[in-house]
């Protein structure tokens, strides 16, 4: 079942493939898109500006990341609430019916069939494209690390998040670690850097642990509270700042 049209946009975008640094970004959640067929999985229109709908901020940050630091990315070309790509397919969040306090009237009793052509058409062609460029770097040596981009709100439930940034990470704490000990101290200590915080690297989560923690490869997350990167100067500002650490440590 084909669910994208010629005049829709594409699963995802390549950035800089041929970019000389041996890292690949990814944003999991960079954009709010559907496919006009789908009339906005009964939404209304304002819903795709919030952050149930994608990162924001995420994907201008990987943007200038890239180009900083002559890497390769790729980004999502859709939205979470139609699959959420950093999921396990089949898995209860994979394709909410609700995310939040937001029904998505366009998720509910979906058949099998439905089910499989979103996996089809937005998941698989996302990740065989990350696949097919770590590959690329891996050949072309050294081993290459997978750096995935996030964004998260001020506030979840009422609880304020005081953390600015969160760096993610399992089992591998080769990146992590000492991209933690240098966000620290920027600025005298200004910012609160969360470890695993405001979610944890620990659960499960696919783009990582599928391509670079089952396989070895140096990974983590960056997750940016989004009103920090909500313009483009804030975006421009943490992309430089995360630019200038991961050329060190990299």
């Amino acid at each position: 079942m084909r669910l994208i049209n010629e005049d829709d946009p594409p699963p995802f975008t390549l950035l800089n493939a041929d970019g000389k640094a041996s890292t690949l970004l990814v944003c999991d959640h960079a954009s709010p898109t559907t496919p006009r067929t789908m009339e906005n999985i009964g939404l209304d229109q304002s819903i795709f500006k919030q952050h149930v709908a994608l990162d924001i901020g995420a994907e201008n940050v990987t943007r200038i990341l890239s180009e900083k630091l002559d890497a390769a990315a790729v980004l999502a070309g859709y939205s979470r609430l139609l699959i959420d790509v950093n999921r396990q397919p089949g898995d209860v969040s994979s394709i909410p019916e609700k995310s939040d306090t937001t029904i998505i009237p366009g998720n509910q009793k979906l058949s099998e069939e439905q089910r499989l052509a979103r996996v089809e058409n937005f998941f698989w062609p996302y990740h065989q494209t990350i696949s097919k460029t770590l590959a690329l770097l891996w050949r072309r040596g050294p081993v290459p690390a997978l750096i995935s981009i996030h964004s998260f709100t001020p506030s979840l439930g009422g609880n304020k998040r005081y953390w600015d940034i969160g760096v993610l990470w399992n089992r591998d704490p080769r990146l992590a670690l000492p991209l933690l000990e240098k966000l620290k101290a920027i600025g005298n200590g200004r910012y609160f850097i969360g470890d695993n915080e405001p979610y944890s690297g620990r659960e499960f989560g696919y783009t990582l642990d599928i391509h670079a923690g089952a396989v070895g490869l140096p990974n983590c997350a960056i997750e940016i509270r989004q009103d920090l990167i909500d313009t483009h100067d804030g975006a421009q500002y943490w992309a430089n700042t995360f630019a200038d650490i991961l050329r060190e440590l990299l």
